[in-house]
């Protein structure tokens, strides 16, 4: 098993940033490949960022240029640091955990274990 637990998520004003962190425990961390989705009310959970063990990383285009995700595997914990946010990056925010390596990333169903989640709000 996997838990994973976020944190980092509050009010911001647009233009803001804002990092959100997810530590994960019950496995080895470097071998995990992490993703982060968000939903917001009456939306489907859609994909923000993956990062594979190897370090490779993808975005949704909604996000490039603004998002960074990243990990220290020494911490066992995956970043998302949100730049230049706007009101429609308001949502919950999820950590998510894959064990494997498929062309599926962004589907929520490729990830089996999930964090709580943490709002984001991001003010006009």
């Amino acid at each position: 098993q996997v838990q994973l637990v976020e944190s980092g998520g509050g009010l911001v004003q647009v233009g803001g940033s804002l990092r959100l962190s997810c530590a994960a425990s019950g496995r080895t961390f470097s071998s995990l490949h992490m993703g982060w989705f968000r939903q917001a009310p009456g939306k489907d959970r859609e994909f923000v960022a993956r990062i594979w063990s190897g370090d490779r990383t993808y975005y949704a285009d909604s996000v490039k240029g603004r998002f960074t995700i990243s990990r220290d595997n020494a911490k066992d914990t995956v970043y998302l640091q949100m730049n230049s946010l706007k009101p429609e990056d308001t949502a919950n925010y999820y950590c998510a955990a894959d064990l494997t390596s498929t062309s599926y990333y962004m589907l929520p169903s490729n990830y089996r274990y999930w964090g709580q989640g943490t709002q984001v709000t991001v003010s006009s």
